[in-house]
């Protein structure tokens, strides 16, 4: 097939990330242009040599300059090529989800070849974030995409494109219906737990649903626990410790908008919960200093310290401090789950922290169970942006 596309030709770096399974190439990293584009363009990317690599979206505003769609030279992107991309999409969440498939993550990025697209779906409404111009571009068709996939199940699609990486991007933030209208608000059941969520002022899209199968490993032995739930935002992982029959909870943040999400929560549920506003750290620093805690349970899930590479350091130092706080605050044979949710905290990184740690704090980690975000978050394996979730249980010995 004829190809007419503006051409772009790239580093020898390039090439090799993209040979390699990365579908995106840096600004510094394009060598030659050919023909003229406007942001969001389709452009060919092409090695020194000559080499075709891919197609796909162009936009000089953005660091990423390409993001590859294609690798194929008979696609053609037309609304057949974004309803083939929708239907992988959602058909993946339907095999892997199977019960969860009506409260999931539906579209995960360049996951599924839909760069810089986020979707959830809560029941009967999606929500939406767009961080790639030109899928914003073309939006509109993919949301129809997504609703004829659906097929009534789905009534509405709300957008949350309101990160400040629009700015980057070129584009102007928005929050609004993109298609129809619904309360802005649900109920939603996960792990028999049910959570109201806010899809219109709650944080990112609504709820973390990454975190599905790490809170049933944690309900799993929260049974006669006194469980000290830190960072807990809407309450989730109190919650499932609660319901798994917790001899207390405890559920703390510093946000008292988010902990009235979690009390509404716990009521939802007819669970007892005990609610605290504070600053986790402070909280653990002041408990340490009047001897310790009744706690045998600590739950850290901090909010990402590190959403670059320049802060990882300061990261690694806030991860390690958090984490030896817990560890000396639990008694021997007392349980410690911790997470990071930033992929610039790498497992590699974050596994040298809970080290370091532990030999601070002077105790032993017995490993009891390892997680990652779940697979409606699949892991595109060549593309480490797309594994950011590292999640462990301990006892501590």
């Amino acid at each position: 097939m004829e190809r007419n596309y503006p051409i772009l030709t790239v580093t020898d770096k390039a090439e090799r990330s993209l040979r390699a399974g990365h579908p995106w190439v840096y600004g510094e990293e394009v060598t030659n242009t050919q023909g003229a584009y406007e942001p969001g363009d389709i452009v060919d990317v092409y090695s020194r040599k000559g080499r075709w690599l891919g197609a796909g979206f162009v936009n000089d505003h953005s660091k990423i300059r390409v993001r590859i769609l294609s690798r194929n030279t008979n696609d053609r992107f037309d609304e057949t090529f974004w309803q083939r991309r929708i239907h992988y999409a959602v058909e993946y969440r339907r095999a892997v989800m199977g019960a969860d498939f009506s409260d999931c993550r539906l579209v995960f990025g360049e996951a599924d070849g839909l760069p810089g697209l986020t979707v959830d779906r809560y029941n009967d409404v999606l929500t939406a974030e767009v961080l790639c111009f030109g899928i914003d571009r073309i939006k509109p068709m993919l949301y129809k995409c997504l609703l004829d996939e659906l097929d009534g199940e789905v009534t509405a699609v709300y957008e949350r494109s309101d990160s400040p990486l629009r700015d980057k991007e070129g584009l102007e933030r928005f929050c609004g219906w993109a298609v129809s209208e619904a309360s802005g608000r649900t109920v939603i059941t996960e792990n028999g737990v049910k959570y109201a969520v806010d899809y219109v002022n709650g944080q990112k899209t609504g709820f973390f649903l990454d975190q599905k199968y790490n809170r049933a490993a944690v309900a799993r032995i929260a049974a006669g626990k006194r469980v000290l739930d830190c960072f807990t935002h809407t309450g989730a992982f109190a919650l499932n410790a609660a319901l798994a029959g917790a001899e207390k909870v405890t559920a703390v943040d510093v946000s008292a908008e988010a902990l009235e999400m979690a009390k509404e929560n716990a009521r939802l549920n007819e669970l007892n919960v005990e609610f605290v506003q504070a600053d986790v750290f402070d909280l653990l620093t002041d408990m340490a200093a009047k001897g310790g805690s009744d706690y045998d349970f600590i739950i850290l899930d901090p909010p990402a310290f590190t959403k670059s590479g320049a802060t990882v350091k300061s990261a690694y130092t806030g991860y390690k401090e958090i984490n030896l706080k817990a560890m000396k605050l639990l008694p021997r044979g007392g349980f410690l789950a911790t997470c990071s949710c930033s992929h610039f905290m790498t497992d590699e990184l974050f596994r040298r922290v809970l080290a370091e740690a532990s030999l601070d704090a002077s105790v032993s980690l017995r490993q009891l169970y390892v997680g990652r975000q779940g697979p409606d978050h699949p892991i595109l394996w060549g593309v480490p942006e797309t594994d950011y979730l590292k999640f462990y249980i301990f006892q501590v010995v």
